[in-house]
């Protein structure tokens, strides 16, 4: 991928869960589209810099980003858990995937169907038949849509307030906007994708919990 999807901006929606300092225009930037333009760079640059790691090491965190999860997802049997697949220097959190699956939990890939839409989420286990879905990220051809309990989302990159820089899309910031009953939202990535601040904008969805190799993070 050459250059991150386009970042499209969803309506304000949850803002009484949003500090009212991050409603609007971050100071230093005179428009959303100078946020946006400010955000396609260090998007590029925290991408460039997550697959720079060796793979020793992205395996490294990758297990104690895992052991740190097991303290936050607990008593997982029956729940939705959607997880996602390892994109662009992601931790690889397949081997715990199955895990959840062992332990009754029902785990949950996240499915993009159009630009400026929610996404929708369907069933997988390892085993079950895949099919490229947008960016060539497989998804799950035959699984069942379900709404999660849990949302955990890769992070390209975050800020002390736990929001999430992601790819630009907007989409998981439209999907916790768009359930009616709001899940779990964990954020996973590494230490190195910590900046001082995203600049957050009024359709910025915190998530709950961040999780990195070496902790966890409350909102």
């Amino acid at each position: 991928m050459d250059e991150a999807p386009h970042e499209y901006a969803s309506p304000a929606c949850m803002l009484h869960e949003v500090d009212p300092a991050y409603s609007g225009i971050s100071p230093g930037f005179a428009t959303k589209s100078d946020v946006f333009a400010w955000r396609k760079i260090q998007r590029q640059r925290l991408i460039d810099e997550r697959k720079a790691l060796p793979v020793a090491d992205r395996e490294d965190h990758t297990r104690a980003i895992a052991s740190h999860l097991d303290r936050i997802v607990t008593s997982v049997a029956g729940k939705h858990i959607s997880l996602f697949w390892p994109f662009l220097g992601e931790p690889d959190l397949r081997g715990w995937m199955a895990s959840l699956t062992a332990r009754g939990a029902v785990c949950l890939l996240p499915v993009v169907i159009a630009k400026a839409t929610p996404l929708l989420f369907r069933s997988w286990k390892m085993g079950d038949r895949l099919e490229r879905g947008v960016w060539n990220i497989p998804v799950p051809a035959e699984g069942k849509e379900a709404v999660p309990d849990i949302v955990i989302a890769p992070l390209v990159g975050f800020d002390a307030g736990c929001f999430r820089l992601g790819y630009g899309g907007g989409f998981f910031d439209r999907t916790l906007a768009s359930l009616g009953c709001k899940p779990l939202a964990i954020g996973v990535g590494f230490e190195s994708q910590k900046i001082d601040t995203i600049h957050p904008l009024a359709h910025d969805i915190p998530m709950d919990v961040v999780i990195t190799q070496t902790g966890v993070r409350y909102r």
